[in-house]
């Protein structure tokens, strides 16, 4: 039996939500590197974001240049209607970046409420705390926290001052899987809550969490600018699943999923089940479905090398 998990939806509204952030024509370069070429990126108020690329695609430039980090060659920044460096832009803004240097003999809470103290309209603390799941650390030294609990620390630091826009860097590196979760279960209800979410990530599964729109980037340019579900569907291929005694060899992308359970990806998903009729490969649990955003990802990044 052929099944598919496609289903019809109208189409989306229009974003009409205002722009708190925006790049336009911007270029930067770092000396015969050219990390951002001619970009034009819009970020809407209440939006999730999952800016997404190879290693050196410009992701980084990207968000240096929003956060006044690094000045953008040609082009114009605005956040919030002003220049990145702007105190009222920054009073808005939350960021973790990969790395993070605190200093170990502070405690968690004492770093907590430092922070916090910086910004007129910052959640409270215990607050704070409760959704990060940070409750058994407040009395602890930084010094004596592993390197996932810190990564934790520093998300929750990013929220800390009750940002409307928040940059997380790859937030969920490091950590094992329930600390993984736990980490997206409080981000999402930041995000619920109301603040801007730019999220950048190698975890096309912690995308596929957090954002509703992704923007694909290679080389400086900006490939895709959609959301998740558009992206996935635009890139017209479908995945294939199917449960075999049979390997069926000569598929693209052919993976083992289990046992006896194969997925490929095809142009044509007719065809290629015709093709699986004609060479007499026994099937059943036959799945066609569209592809996930790490395959979307992977095709548009190809596509364009």
């Amino acid at each position: 039996m052929l099944m598919t998990s496609e289903t019809e939806r109208p189409a989306a509204a229009p974003n009409t939500a205002p722009i708190i952030a925006a790049l336009a024509g911007v270029s930067k370069s770092y000396g015969a590197v050219a990390a951002l070429t001619e970009v034009d990126f819009t970020l809407r108020e209440g939006e999730s974001v999952a800016l997404l690329g190879p290693n050196g695609a410009g992701k980084t430039a990207l968000i240096n240049v929003l956060l006044g980090l690094r000045r953008a060659d040609r082009g114009t920044v605005r956040v919030f209607g002003e220049p990145p460096l702007s105190a009222r832009a920054r009073l808005a803004i939350g960021m973790t970046q990969q790395e993070s240097g605190f200093p170990g003999t502070l405690r968690v809470g004492e770093i907590v409420a430092y922070v916090a103290a910086q910004y007129p309209n910052a959640v409270p603390q215990p607050e704070l705390i409760e959704r990060f799941g940070l409750t058994g650390f407040v009395r602890r030294q930084i010094g004596g926290l592993s390197g996932g609990e810190k990564r934790r620390l520093g998300v929750a630091l990013a929220f800390a001052g009750g940002p409307r826009l928040v940059f997380l860097d790859e937030p969920t590196s490091g950590l094992d899987v329930e600390s993984k979760r736990a980490v997206w279960d409080a981000v999402a209800a930041s995000s619920a809550a109301g603040a801007t979410l730019l999220l950048t990530t190698h975890n096309l599964q912690e995308a596929e969490a957090l954002a509703a729109r992704a923007v694909v980037v290679s080389k400086g340019k900006v490939l895709a600018d959609d959301s998740v579900q558009s992206i996935r569907a635009n890139v017209h291929t479908r995945r294939v699943s199917l449960t075999s005694s049979v390997p069926p060899f000569g598929f693209a992308n052919l993976t083992l999923r289990g046992e006896d359970r194969y997925s490929f990806l095809t142009l044509d998903s007719d065809a290629a089940v015709r093709q699986l009729v004609a060479r007499n490969i026994p099937f059943r649990d036959l799945e066609v479905g569209p592809v996930s955003l790490e395959d979307a990802f992977m095709l548009i990044v190809g596509q364009a090398s």
